[in-house]
């Protein structure tokens, strides 16, 4: 089938699925025109990849885990270690959105969103409060 038809199938824009194949996550066969000829196997693997990224999985964690999956010899101990790391990292990031949303909606409970110019965001905003450079 070709690349609209394994977009179609697996909800994946044809430029992710393009990109995937750049980068070696999927090899899907050429026809005698040059037009990419996905399979049955490889729109499996489009679809584990897109549900793997669904779950925020990056790029390389996709590529271990395909991998995992197509090794018979794997252990689900290697699968869970991948999957608890991610876990961890998700659990991090929403720490620190709840400390945003924190710090933000104390913000905007001062701000008297009136029509004076001054505006406590943009003082909390504008403030030097140890600016790290890189």
């Amino acid at each position: 089938m070709n690349i609209k038809e394994a977009s179609a199938r697996t909800n994946l824009p044809a430029k992710t699925i393009r990109y995937y194949e750049d980068i070696g996550l999927v090899q899907p066969g050429r026809n005698a025109n040059g037009y990419r000829a996905f399979e049955e196997s490889d729109i499996h693997k489009l679809a584990f990849i897109g549900r793997a990224r669904g779950l925020g999985f990056t790029v390389e964690e996709c590529r271990t885990l395909l991998h995992l999956y197509e090794d018979t010899t794997r252990t689900s101990a290697e699968v869970k270690s991948i999957a608890r790391d991610h876990l961890s990292r998700i659990d991090q990031r929403i720490s620190e959105m709840k400390e945003m949303r924190k710090t933000l909606a104390h913000l905007v409970s001062c701000c008297a969103g009136d029509d004076r110019p001054n505006c406590p965001i943009l003082d909390s905003l504008a403030a030097d409060q140890s600016v790290k450079s890189g």
